[in-house]
């Protein structure tokens, strides 16, 4: 018995080995891929994202000068709509928003108090693939009985619900928030940050649970002339990009993730349609508006340009152009 013992030990002990080296490969293989997996994404990144900065350049041998929109024409308020909270659709309660010397204002000079009056200024055409620019500024004090998140807190909702289709009590829209926030002697912030009014997004292949993403910019003072920009590719890939630097960068825009926290939800959102929003969970955010925010603390904008990235990618129609990320052949024009 014992030499049989000794005997078939060390066959046993092989065989012990060999299986563990087969896990040990596999483990390594599995992780491998993984690894490889999240390289080739983030070399799709990247690449796209130097695509259209080379486009922007003219580094191309043919090459077309991008025709940015001025979406805000510096003397009103034309094409875009208002929606306050507790008003109906283009009802400008105290002029909170207003133009002036060629600024779009979010001014509260009329208001006694907030009382929850979000607000915003939603251009009236949705895009999909898209750059939108615009420089901002933190101007004045925020009203006393403001949020305190929303000092010096203000931003431009992405992707956004129409003015028309927000309930009348409704706070914010379901969108992608690129936040704007400033820094002084008490407070520092960056800027270019993700907030998710009912949406979600992944980052590295894996969807964020925070409703609040912070970006990698600097802090910026009050007062100061901020130069912003989102560049859109549908619900792949958004990057948000501060005094020409990429600051944040997330994929895979879903409707989701429920409003905003367990104390803003749907319903204390003023959603009428709740239960429909509750139903469009994980679908996919693949356009929509684009609308300032007015959430208590003064803020200027200027400068309000928009680049179309949808287009007809033909090089044979008259209106080609090299730096559209995403065909449509619908809007190719032939002599």
């Amino acid at each position: 018995m014992d030499q049989d013992h000794f005997s078939i030990h060390p066959i046993l002990a092989e065989l012990k080995r060999s299986v563990e080296m087969t896990f040990t490969i596999l483990y390594l293989s599995n992780k491998f891929i993984i690894h490889m997996k999240h390289l080739v994404t983030s070399l799709f990144r990247v690449l796209t994202f130097s695509a259209l900065i080379s486009c922007s350049s003219g580094s191309s041998t043919e090459t077309f000068n991008e025709e940015w929109i001025p979406i805000f024409n510096g003397k009103d308020l034309s094409g875009w709509d208002i929606k306050i909270a507790g008003y109906d659709i283009n009802d400008n309660f105290n002029e909170t928003f207003r133009v002036e010397d060629s600024i779009l204002k979010v001014d509260y000079s009329k208001y006694a108090k907030f009382e929850n009056k979000f607000g915003h200024l939603y251009y009236n055409k949705p895009y999909s693939y898209y750059r939108v620019k615009l420089q901002y500024r933190f101007t004045g004090r925020q009203l006393k009985d403001g949020p305190d998140y929303a000092y010096l807190n203000s931003g431009i909702m992405l992707h956004s619900q129409s003015a028309a289709s927000l309930g009348k009590a409704q706070t914010f829209p379901v969108s992608l928030e690129m936040q704007f926030l400033a820094s002084n002697d008490s407070v520092k912030r960056t800027t270019g940050n993700l907030c998710t009014p009912g949406t979600q997004v992944s980052r590295n292949g894996a969807v964020v649970s925070a409703h609040c993403i912070d970006s990698s910019s600097p802090n910026y003072d009050e007062e100061l002339w901020i130069s912003a920009e989102a560049i859109v590719l549908g619900d792949s890939i958004v990057h948000h990009v501060i005094e020409g630097d990429t600051v944040l960068t997330y994929e895979n825009t879903q409707v989701g993730g429920g409003f905003v926290n367990k104390d803003m939800n749907w319903r204390t959102g003023g959603f009428a349609d709740s239960v429909l929003w509750g139903q469009k969970q994980n679908t996919p955010l693949k356009e929509g508006y684009i609308a300032l925010q007015a959430e208590s603390h003064p803020i200027e904008f200027r400068k309000i340009e928009l680049l179309d990235l949808k287009g007809c990618k033909d090089p044979k129609a008259v209106n080609y152009k090299s730096y559209y990320v995403k065909s449509d052949p619908s809007q190719c024009r032939y002599k």
